[in-house]
């Protein structure tokens, strides 16, 4: 990560190289704009500066002038106003006897001061100087000299680009470069590349400067191939380095609002009227004028204000067929792997009702299949492919603003094969790799390697037998995650159950301890269920009855009340009154007794509604399920266990 300060020298630029060096600064910065950012703040911080050298023709001198200062954070409308309001003609080039051009002083020792250079960025932060001319200075005097070595001092790094003119009166250019090459080469601090002025050219410096702007590509990956036996001596690995060759961009524009205090983008529950708005910064509530409406978002971290919505689209999703359009045919010998980028997509011959057959007698499926066929058949003899174009990300099966640039090759009898491919923004320079290109590889060593790979064995790639290990994996974990046990399954069933048949809030009281909840659940699928389980309903029944009689402590998890049930539903009848008791529930029966009035009484178990609420806070609900009577006459079961209910009388005040 860097600070990049821009000198253009004007006066030795022709006015169409400085047209190419405008579109090369404006892509820097829009490649810049969308790449994402690893640090924790929203906003993109502004690392470019601008600044050229042009003769002042009123006052006949030269001059230094900072078109764009970084400040803050990225602001790509104030760069692109900067770098197209340059001057366009203060191309003014002097030449030599010989028709060389003669090149003055370009000022940097104002570049490299505390008013310009210094005042950017932090102090820790690393910066550039990059001089683009197409003229070198006479000689590098003292004043240069010293300039040069206080930047290096400040850890300053300067990068001198001439760019070469192809002209006759140019033949003592080399040794000029020479010459200034030898007078800055004690200096680790400086570097000087010459380029010819082409589109190609111009397009890997946008690449490589953006690596230098770029904060997540400082240090490519570390890696390390190791092999089953030794490849060379005792060495059985190679270390490498790993670096991307495509960094794919976005495929469109996204419309979007923002607050006008900071320029941040709102959230979604604010665009979807979910939310009133809010300030992500002061998190104050906006009014309808504090919010831009027509704001258009740049990747992640650039916001662009516009007058409407006209110049963004929203990404809409795509819906079969998608058009690929033909441009070329492209050899597959030549194409770089490291250009493809996404899935591959199989292709097969489909129906189609748009074909005009030429005959009545051939089936528009047939034909369809037959030019498939004959296409697939005659660029693989050819060894070619078809270069495809088309506005639809198949990925994302969304329309892209750009082009989307796709492959499609063939094989021998079967399908064909759609693969994306990237487009020039999205093509990374690769890395320098001429010292080990240079360097000769010893005999010895090539014999062992090439013994060394005649014992790996050799065949086609299969992925049928290079199984990743999802299942394994995942069968141990489930079987691991077994030892910690489960759920009961009750609770789980006895939920959905009780959802489904929930009774109004007006027949039963809200409960407020989730925990009485699921006993009361239980309670009333045992009513449901009464046959299938007397053995545990009797134990259960003994220990909450002995908790409650013998012990006097009460359940916390019993309810506190029974509801009102519903006569529309049947209740299956209580248990045999003749089956054996245990011996528990046979010492909490002898210590009960059922109040003498309640045995002549001839009532229904149901209270009414008057007398239930008095009486519902203090009763507990049967823990054996009783016969539900519709009518008024029929007689409470005898069986009936109730709870002994010794309430105080009132006392009257006279």
């Amino acid at each position: 990560m860097a600070v990049l300060c821009f000198v253009l020298d004007l006066r030795s630029l022709s006015p169409s190289l400085l047209a190419d060096l405008k579109q090369l600064l404006l892509q820097l910065a829009n490649l810049y704009a969308v790449s994402p950012s690893l640090s924790q703040s929203n906003a993109l911080c502004d690392q470019i500066g601008l600044c050229y050298v042009f003769n002042n023709r009123i006052s006949s001198s030269v001059e230094l002038k900072v078109a764009y200062r970084p400040s803050g954070n990225l602001s790509l409308r104030d760069f692109h106003h900067a770098v197209n309001n340059l001057p366009t003609d203060a191309f003014s080039p002097e030449f030599k006897e010989s028709g060389a051009l003669r090149c003055c002083d370009a000022k940097l020792s104002i570049v490299f001061s505390d008013q310009v250079l210094y005042s950017w960025g932090d102090k820790d932060i690393v910066r550039k100087v990059i001089v683009l001319s197409s003229c070198l200075p006479e000689n590098v005097d003292s004043a240069l000299k010293n300039t040069l070595l206080d930047a290096a001092d400040k850890c300053v790094s300067i990068e001198f680009v001439l760019f070469e003119q192809k002209s006759s009166h140019l033949c003592d250019m080399q040794e000029h470069i020479n010459s200034f090459i030898g007078c800055i080469s004690d200096l680790d601090n400086c570097s000087f590349q010459t380029y010819l002025p082409d589109v190609k050219v111009l397009h890997g410096l946008v690449k490589r400067w953006l690596q230098d702007l770029k904060d997540d590509m400082e240090e490519p990956i570390q890696a390390r191939f190791i092999f089953k036996s030794n490849l060379f001596g005792s060495l059985n690995q190679i270390t490498c380095s790993l670096s991307a060759s495509v960094n794919q961009i976005v495929d469109g524009f996204s419309p979007c609002q923002t607050c006008r205090c900071h320029g941040i983008p709102l959230s979604s529950t604010v665009k979807n009227k979910i939310k009133e708005p809010l300030c992500p910064i002061t998190s104050h509530d906006l009014g309808k004028f504090d919010v831009i409406e027509n704001s258009v978002k740049v990747g992640e971290n650039t916001v662009l204000f516009m007058p409407s919505f006209q110049s963004s689209v929203k990404l809409q999703r795509m819906s079969s067929p998608i058009d690929f359009k033909i441009i070329e045919r492209t050899p597959l010998g030549s194409l770089n792997e490291g250009v493809i980028i996404g899935a591959s997509y199989v292709v097969t011959p489909s129906a189609c009702h748009e074909i005009e057959t030429t005959s009545d007698e051939i089936d528009q499926i047939e034909l369809n299949s037959q030019l498939f066929r004959g296409l697939c058949s005659a660029l693989h003899s050819l060894d070619q492919g078809l270069l495809c174009s088309s506005y639809c990300n198949v990925e994302t099966m969304r329309k892209a603003m750009f082009h989307c640039y796709y492959i499609l090759q063939p094989s021998e009898n079967g399908p064909m094969l759609l693969r994306r491919l990237a487009g020039s923004e999205e093509v990374l320079p690769v890395p320098d790799v001429n010292r080990f290109i240079d360097s000769s590889v010893p005999k010895e060593i090539e014999i062992s390697i090439q013994t060394f790979l005649l014992k790996i064995q050799s065949r086609d790639y299969n992925p049928v037998v290079h199984e990743r290990g999802f299942h394994p994996k995942l069968n141990s974990l489930v079987k691991e995650s077994l030892q910690f046990g489960s759920l009961p399954t009750e609770l789980s069933d006895k939920k959905s159950e009780v959802n489904s048949t929930r009774p109004d809030s007006a027949e039963v009281p809200p409960k407020s301890n989730s925990a009485i909840d699921i006993v009361v659940l239980e309670e009333e699928n045992t009513m449901f269920d009464l046959t299938a389980g007397e053995d545990k309903t009797a134990a259960s029944i003994a220990e909450e009855w002995e908790q409650l009689v013998v012990s006097e402590i009460p359940n916390r998890f019993s309810p506190s009340c029974v509801p009102k049930p519903k006569l529309d539903h049947s209740v299956p009848s209580p248990p045999d009154n003749n089956r054996q008791l245990d011996e528990k529930t046979s010492r909490i029966l002898e210590r009960l007794e059922v109040p003498t009035q309640l045995k002549s009484k001839v009532a229904s178990p149901v209270s009414t509604s008057s007398s239930i609420s008095d009486v519902c806070m203090s009763k507990k609900k049967p823990l054996i399920p009783f016969q539900s009577s519709q009518a008024s006459d029929q007689v409470t079961t005898s069986s009936q266990l109730m709870k002994p209910n010794f309430q105080r009388l009132k006392r009257k005040y006279k």
